[in-house]
């Protein structure tokens, strides 16, 4: 059964122009409404309104993300029940997902890199001190604008109010909510986590804007599960045979990827400020002398100064 397509309709004031995306939740459309100007509104799916829990997390996302003000996250405008239907404006962000853009631009220079991952944190900082913890990182989940190189976090849909008692979560313990690639290993046992699984998930993100790979290489979501619970990552200058790296911003990264939360940094932004001072230090070269400066010229530059 198709769909239910609402383009063309007006709900609580916005005019859906078109439909620009879906998923196991939520249709989005692209929406004008006569103050704010374009925007993005997110209707629950039709077979979820029903569903009590359903409408709970959904209204939920509402929730924590109009909690959070910061440039670096999609404002939350307005949400509700409006003609039958369950709704959650946002603010329209021009670009497109960062995993898109890496997808198609290949890994970024570590300076690129950083300048993004510090403005993913100084986000997540605002929402942590809010007392959100958002649970879901992942390149996905952040819009990147090549044309003014600025990211915005967005989809509070799993995130977790921390100041929540135990019997109030959605999810029960035994089972794991996230993206099983970036989600923190604390977290995979379903247990309440706190700003240190945003770390982890973050780490993981700068990794894989480093190398276009992650650091458990895991074939098998079994596999992936178990390396997170008892294994260690592949170092970050063994993640690709012609990139390098300078040590510090290896160890800024593993650190940020330890098992244990106490053994990560204490905050997204002194995990932020590490790697910036890794840039400082010398990059690493892998081959010395001439043959090794023709094979970087021939391989193409990792100079984390551009």
């Amino acid at each position: 059964m198709s769909s239910e397509n609402l383009a063309g309709r007006t709900i609580a004031g916005y005019r859906l122009l078109e439909r620009v995306g879906e998923g196991g939740t939520a249709e989005v459309y692209r929406a004008e409404h006569p103050e704010r100007g374009p925007c993005a509104f997110k209707v629950l799916r039709q077979r979820l309104r029903g569903d009590p829990t359903a409408v709970k997390r959904f209204l939920r996302e509402a929730g924590y993300g109009s909690r959070v003000r910061h440039p670096g996250v999609v404002r939350t405008y307005d949400y509700g029940e409006a003609d039958g239907l369950y709704y959650l404006a946002l603010e329209w962000a021009d670009g497109n997902s960062l995993a898109d853009y890496v997808h198609h631009a290949g890994p970024l220079a570590p300076a690129q890199a950083v300048r993004l991952v510090r403005q993913l944190a100084d986000a997540l900082s605002a929402a942590h001190q809010a007392g959100i913890i958002h649970r879901d990182l992942k390149p996905e989940n952040i819009i990147y604008d090549p044309a003014t190189e600025r990211v915005k976090l967005l989809d509070f849909g799993i995130a977790r109010d921390a100041e929540l008692p135990a019997e109030e979560r959605l999810t029960r313990t035994g089972f794991f909510v996230g993206t099983l690639k970036y989600v923190a290993p604390e977290a995979l046992s379903g247990e309440l986590v706190d700003g240190r699984a945003d770390i982890f998930s973050l780490a993981t993100i700068t990794y894989w804007l480093l190398t276009g790979t992650h650091p458990f290489t895991g074939r098998t979501p079994r596999e992936l599960f178990q390396q997170l619970l008892t294994g260690t990552p592949v170092p970050l200058n063994r993640a690709a045979p012609r990139l390098a790296f300078p040590p510090a911003l290896e160890t800024a990264i593993l650190k940020g990827l330890a098992r244990d939360p106490a053994n990560r940094q204490p905050t997204v932004t002194e995990f932020a400020v590490e790697l910036e001072a890794a840039l400082a230090a010398k990059p690493a070269t892998k081959g010395g002398g001439l043959l090794g400066a023709i094979k970087r010229i021939v391989g193409g530059s990792n100079d984390p100064t551009q």
